[in-house]
């Protein structure tokens, strides 16, 4: 399986430009696609054979009582199977959903596999999700990891694919 992505980004966001709005990501680099998949060693070995570089090992997220998860307002048990494959100028996540209700099985459930958000690495999490609420994007989903916490935003509407935000300790 070949996925090529193309992105289209709109410059201009309610009549303003989108660097003219640094409040929110900072330097506006994505550091990160993320895709929704069904079978994370079958898709790993794919794109580690067109990427040309190793198969990398998959982990497991934590569970609800380390990771806090919560979706659409509610702790879920929630994990998935997750493997990175970092690339000088990103990294492509894979994400194979298991467990509890998420953004990424309720994707999977209605899209099929694809692209499930694009990442930006940011400082003052609750914050950034206060301005695009007030942009009209919503909070989804929630969770910590070793060292860190993220975000999925709803900005589908807006910009046609979810937000990761990743606040990084």
């Amino acid at each position: 399986m070949i996925l090529i992505v193309f992105f289209s980004v709109h410059p201009v966001t309610e009549g303003k430009l989108l660097d003219t709005q640094p409040e929110i990501f900072g330097q506006g680099v994505v550091t990160q696609i993320g895709l929704v998949v069904r079978d994370i060693e079958k898709t790993s070995k794919a794109y580690a054979d067109f990427l040309g570089v190793d198969v990398p090992e998959w982990s497991l997220t934590d569970p609800v009582d380390k990771a806090h998860t919560i979706f659409e307002d509610k702790l879920t048990e929630a994990r998935a199977k997750l493997a990175f494959f970092r690339l000088k100028n990103i990294t492509i996540e894979l994400i194979e959903p298991v467990g509890g209700p998420s953004t990424w099985q309720e994707f999977l459930d209605e899209h099929g596999e694809g692209v499930h958000h694009i990442a930006f690495e940011i400082k003052g999490m609750d914050e950034k999700i206060i301005q695009l609420q007030r942009k009209g994007m919503n909070l989804l989903q929630k969770g910590d990891y070793e060292g860190g916490r993220y975000s999925y935003v709803d900005s589908s509407q807006h910009l046609g694919v979810l937000l990761e935000l990743l606040e990084n300790f």
